[in-house]
This record gives C-alpha cells, sequence and structure tokens, in this order.
C-alpha cells in the first residue's frame, strides 16, 4: 500500500477582511473598545429632549449603557484573544467571531442613536464631542475586529487555490468552529453561582428593555441585543451555560421563577407589569400549544378558540353583572371551570378531526377557530340565544380575592408596593410554574415519548405497536385545558372576555399565528423556547406600537431573516440542529470531550 506524496505544507487560517497583522488587529480593536465604553461618560448631546437625557458627564443614562455594555464586552472578548489570563473562558469556542460580532452591535447600536439623535434635534450640530467620539471609536472598533483572522484554518491542500472575496472572508470569521478548546470544569458550587449569575443578567437586561421608552431607546436596545446574542453563541458561552443548566435543571428553573417573580418588585407603576402579566398569560398558551405542536407534531391553526373557551366559561361564572348565569364561583371553581371546558371541547374538536393528517388537520382546526369567534358574536340574544353578548362581550368582571386577598388594591410586600398587575403577574408566575411542571413530567413520561415517536414517525410508532389516535387525542385534550387554565387568569387581567380577542391573526397577541410562530421561532418541543418565543412576539409589538400600519411588515420580515439564519429556533433542541445544520455547523455545547458530542457529530456524518 502506497501513500501520496505530502508537501508539508501546514494549513492557514482564513485571512480578515482587512489585511492587517494579527496581534496589531486585536491592540487596535481593544484600545478602541476601551474608548467606546469611555465616551458614554461624556454627554453626547446638549438638549434633554432626546429620551433618556445624554446630556450627563460621568453618568451614562438611556442608550449610552447600551454602547457601554458593547464596549465591555468587545473589550473582554478581545483581551481574551490576546492571551491575557484568566479571561480565556470567555471564548471556548472561538476568539474572533465573538470579537466581531460585538463591534458589529456595539458600532450598530451607537451610530443608530447619534442618527436618531440627529434626526429628532435636527441635526448634527445637536451632537456634543462625546457623541462623535462614540462614533469614531465604535468605528474603529469595527475596523480593528474585521481585520482579525478567521479562528478555522483552510487545509493545506486548499491553501493554494484563488483567493477568497471580502464576503467569503467575513463569512469564514463568522463561521463556528468544530473542534473547540477544553474548559476547566467548576464545582457544583461554582456552576450554581454561575446559573445565579446568568438568570440575574437576563433579568436586568429583560427588565432594561421593557423599562425602556417607546421609540429610539427600544430599538437601539434591540437592534444591540439581537446582534450581540450571536457573540455569546460563538463564543461558546451559551452553549457552555446550556451544559451546566442541564446538570442543575431543578436549581435553574427555580432561580428563573425566583428572578422573575422579581420583577414587580422593580417596578414602581402599573405601566410595565401588565406588559409581564400579558406576557406570562402568553407564554403559558404556548407552552400548551408546544404539547401539540412541538410533542405530538400536530399542526393546530386554531389554539387560540381553547383560550377563549376558558375565558368565557370563567367569565360566565365569576360574578360579572352582565353574565346571562349570574354565577360568582371563587377562583378555584372557576378556575377548573375554564379548564374543564376547554379539556371537553377539545376532545370534541379532536375525537372526529385527529384521524386527519398535515394541511388537512391545520385547515379543519383553523376553521374551528373562526367557528368559535362567530359563535361567540352570534350569542347575543337577537341572532342566537343570549350568552355572550355578542361583540359587546362579558364586561366588569370583578377582582379576584383569594383568602382575603384582593388582587385589585395594592399591597406591599417585603417593603414593596405591589400594584394591581404586579398581584395578577405574581398569580401567572405560579400558573406558569404549574404548565412547565406539567409539561415537564409529560414530556419525560412514556406517554411523552410516544408523541415524539409519532411526530417524528407515525407510520414506524404505529407498527410498534403505539395506539396513535388515543395519544394523539391525548395531546389535544392537555393542550387544550392548559390554554383553558391560562384563559382563566387572563380575562381577570382584562376584565372583559370579546369575540376579538380570539382571532387567526392580528397586529398584537395572542392570537393562533402568533402562538404558532412562539413555539416554533422559540424552539418546538423544547421547554424554555416557546417561553422566549412567546416574550419576545409580545413585548416587542408592545414597545413598538409607534410604528403602527409597519409592524406586520417587520415581524414578517424578522420571520424570513430568523428561518433563512436560525431554522431550528432561538433554543432548539439537538436533534433539530442535527436536522438543519452540517456537522461544522453544530451548535452543541462545549465540553471537554463528552461522548455526547461525539456521537452527534457522528450521527450527523451517519446521515450525510
Amino acid at each position: 500500500m502506497t501513500t501520496p506524496p505530502t508537501t508539508g505544507a501546514a494549513p492557514q487560517h482564513h485571512p480578515g477582511v482587512l489585511r492587517l497583522p494579527g496581534r496589531g488587529a486585536l491592540l487596535t480593536t481593544a484600545a478602541a473598545a476601551l474608548a467606546t465604553a469611555a465616551s458614554t461618560a461624556l454627554a453626547w448631546t446638549w438638549s434633554s429632549e432626546f429620551p433618556g437625557d445624554l446630556t450627563y458627564y460621568g453618568s451614562p443614562t438611556g442608550l449610552q449603557l447600551v454602547t457601554l455594555a458593547g464596549g465591555i464586552l468587545t473589550l473582554l472578548f478581545t483581551l481574551s484573544g490576546l492571551g491575557l489570563r484568566g479571561l480565556g473562558w470567555l471564548t471556548p469556542a472561538g476568539r474572533t467571531a465573538p470579537v466581531l460580532l460585538t463591534a458589529i452591535a456595539t458600532f450598530a447600536a451607537t451610530w443608530f442613536t447619534l442618527g436618531a439623535i440627529a434626526v429628532q434635534l435636527g441635526g448634527l450640530v445637536n451632537l456634543e464631542p462625546g457623541g462623535f467620539v462614540a462614533g469614531a471609536a465604535a468605528l474603529a472598533a469595527l475596523l480593528g475586529a474585521l481585520g482579525l483572522p478567521a479562528d478555522r484554518t483552510v487545509p493545506a491542500d486548499r491553501a493554494a487555490g484563488p483567493a477568497p472575496g471580502a464576503w467569503q472572508r467575513f463569512t469564514g470569521a463568522l463561521a463556528p468552529v468544530p473542534l473547540r478548546k477544553p474548559v476547566r470544569a467548576l464545582p457544583s458550587w461554582g456552576e450554581l453561582l454561575v446559573i445565579a449569575a446568568a438568570i440575574a443578567a437576563g433579568l436586568y437586561v429583560f427588565t432594561y428593555g421593557i423599562d425602556a421608552d417607546d421609540g429610539p431607546p427600544f430599538v437601539g436596545y434591540l437592534i444591540f441585543v439581537a446582534l450581540a446574542a450571536p457573540a455569546l453563541q460563538r463564543a461558546g458561552l451559551t452553549g457552555r451555560l446550556s451544559e451546566i443548566t442541564a446538570r442543575h435543571r431543578g436549581f435553574a428553573l427555580t432561580a428563573a421563577f425566583v428572578a422573575a417573580a422579581c420583577f414587580p418588585l422593580t417596578q414602581e407603576t402599573d405601566q410595565y407589569t401588565i406588559i409581564g402579566a400579558n406576557i406570562l398569560v402568553f407564554a403559558t398558551v404556548a407552552l400548551g400549544l408546544n404539547v401539540v405542536v412541538g410533542l405530538a407534531g400536530l399542526l393546530d391553526l386554531g389554539y387560540v378558540a381553547f383560550l377563549g373557551v376558558g375565558a368565557y366559561a370563567a367569565a360566565l361564572v365569576s360574578g360579572s353583572p352582565e353574565s346571562a348565569l349570574g354565577l360568582h364561583f371563587p377562583f378555584w371553581a372557576a378556575l377548573l371551570t375554564g379548564a374543564a371546558a376547554s379539556l371537553v371541547f377539545g376532545v370534541l374538536i379532536g375525537a372526529p378531526t385527529l384521524r386527519l393528517r398535515g394541511d388537512y388537520l391545520a385547515i379543519v382546526t383553523l376553521g374551528f377557530g373562526e367557528i368559535f369567534r362567530i359563535a361567540m358574536l352570534n350569542l347575543n340574544g337577537t341572532t342566537g340565544p343570549d350568552v355572550t353578548n355578542g361583540a359587546m362581550g362579558i364586561p366588569n368582571i370583578p377582582n379576584l380575592e383569594i383568602f382575603g386577598f384582593n388582587f385589585g388594591e395594592p399591597h406591599d410586600i417585603l417593603g414593596f408596593t405591589i400594584a394591581t398587575y404586579g398581584n395578577y403577574y405574581l398569580l401567572m408566575i405560579l400558573v406558569t410554574a404549574f404548565v412547565v411542571l406539567v409539561f415537564r413530567r409529560a414530556a419525560a413520561s412514556r406517554i411523552g415519548r410516544a408523541w415524539i415517536a409519532i411526530r417524528e414517525d407515525e407510520t414506524a410508532a404505529v407498527a410498534m405497536g403505539i395506539n396513535s389516535f388515543r395519544l394523539r387525542l391525548l395531546a389535544f385534550a392537555l393542550g387544550a385545558a392548559l390554554a383553558g387554565l391560562a384563559g382563566t387568569v387572563h380575562v381577570h387581567i382584562v376584565t372583559t372576555a370579546t369575540p376579538e380577542q380570539f382571532q387567526f391573526a392580528g397586529p398584537t397577541p395572542p392570537n393562533s399565528a402568533f402562538l404558532l410562530a412562539a413555539v416554533i421561532l422559540g424552539g418546538m418541543g423544547t421547554l424554555s423556547g416557546p417561553l422566549v418565543g412567546a416574550a419576545l412576539l409580545f413585548l416587542i409589538p408592545a414597545k413598538l406600537d409607534f410604528l403602527q400600519d409597519y409592524q406586520l411588515l417587520l415581524f414578517g420580515l424578522a420571520l424570513v431573516l430568523l428561518m433563512r439564519f436560525r431554522p431550528e429556533g432561538l433554543i432548539p433542541d439537538r436533534r433539530k440542529q442535527l436536522e438543519f445544520h452540517e456537522t461544522g455547523q453544530l451548535d452543541i455545547p462545549p465540553d471537554t470531550g463528552l461522548p455526547e458530542r461525539d456521537q452527534a457529530i457522528g450521527g450527523t456524518q451517519a446521515k450525510a
């Protein structure tokens, strides 16, 4: 057996977009990132009319905090690339891509802020020297990052080919690295501290975003987060965090709910607490839909109708003076009534329709959603029995009172005043925790594994002895009951139930289109995916209300981009990653040679 001769040429790194010396590019980026962060201590404009009041010296506010965070992140990733002792853990999966992405995010947010100041106040003359320093420093950091060579290497037999163009060098710098360096394992207490710190940071980022003023402040925040999040992924930090939380899942869930419960304590009024309460309602319903779509693989386009069934059932028995029944159940009885009504409708609708598959099932469920809305309109005493008051709905639903605790009154908890919607927010935390517990137990059970088998290949599952129809009906009924449970609390938060709240599509959630998008974009079949997707899809339209008719256009554009670059969802499971990406593009959590990673890579190669 003979071996082909070798030339002895060593593999080469992909060059940077700009032809700069590697170490010189790192030093330039570090110095410019430091200057960018320092520029936030200067005034960016002389007028306090721009939201956030960027006129102070030595006290960053508003969008200056976004630029400050971007400058610090870029500096830390750059110092890690320089080999500074103690910072190697920041980039376990690569050094160039995190620096370049954070530099892009900082540049985009900074220049957007400066442009918004000029447009809103009437020209560049309204910028103070600090604004010019910030713009120049952010641009210098970006140019330095564009000169960094890519982390991956070119094989020796391909290095002699034609030189790649600028776009190929740019995409090469952002490409993920399939081989990741080992990271020193932390003790258990250290991993728990990492989880707590990450959740606290997430709470701060969410609170900053929800408290940001509508308009330029929120748009600048959104631009930075959308571009900086991939930097954390390319650095390997999100994968590392996922690996740690997988080992301490119980602690991570508990800490997440404790952090979420602390959100009302950061708010002085109900202005944004009501958004948080509605986000939890939307997220809970999305998690119920995830049972149907994510686990069982059933395409349901009328799921919001089950939310409406629970809401109307609770409204009829919760003591509203406009209720045709004239009943006033205690909350626990109204909660069970809403969930039971949705469960019954889920069985009644699912029993005759779940023998259909694919598009046919989607059409039937879409029809059920529209039939429910039209039926609620017609039960007005004129075109049908007087049950729901037609388009007027059932208003004036009284506030909840549980064990003497009136949810419509402010209360002092640990020295903090919790307003009305803060009370309902805390109640929704408990409801969401219950739904999360049900979803986890169901997904990990034999029934959950059977649902996944049906989703992947129903014919093979039936051949193995799984009763496909019965299990699909069970998933449909469970998802409907969870939606009805959330609908009971939702109707008490908004104090009315009207047919317009439960449409297939509309500019604001909850509706069936947004619910399905939350599940798919967040990550089908996962626990945290629909929660994150629902939070984003509710928060962004609520904060971009000033765009009015352009909301749905931007929403559609965002869907197209996300499906192009992240088809598996924001927080996918490993199965979806293996389906949508090649071996070199896997987002497997970094580890120290665990067989789980080798199995994932081997599975993809076998599939190819």
